[in-house]
């Protein structure tokens, strides 16, 4: 039976991973050991990041709407009180780009939100 070489496999492996370590600096990015390490935490980080990205842009959605809102003298649960009384199907998304980018289109929501709540 003859002998397998594996060089070729292990360098297209180790290429693969030093091009994943592009970037890094000192010998993060040049040694395979070191990269093997740095490549493996970034890739822990990436998949936590993803997930706490969508907890800040909530978070940032949330700060818009209630500092467009307080503008009109309510807050931000008050707001979000009256709109779902109202039936508004909005989500905090759309209602924060209304709030940065369509200032009269909110306020309509806005006081359609206020006529719904209780006095």
């Amino acid at each position: 039976m003859p002998r397998i070489k594996r060089g070729v496999t292990t360098r297209q492996k180790h290429k693969r991973l030093l091009d994943q370590a592009k970037g890094y600096r000192g010998r993060r990015k040049n040694t395979i050991r070191v990269a093997r390490q740095a490549v493996e935490k970034a890739g822990q980080y990436a998949y936590r990041d993803r997930k706490v990205k969508k907890r800040n842009f909530r978070a940032l959605w949330i700060q818009r709407i209630n500092a467009a809102v307080r503008a009109e003298g309510l807050t931000y649960s008050q707001f979000m009180h009256g709109v779902k009384l109202a039936g508004i199907e909005l989500d905090r998304k759309v209602m924060a780009d209304l709030a940065m980018n369509e200032a009269e289109a909110f306020t309509g929501i806005i006081k359609q939100a206020k006529e719904a709540l209780p006095a």
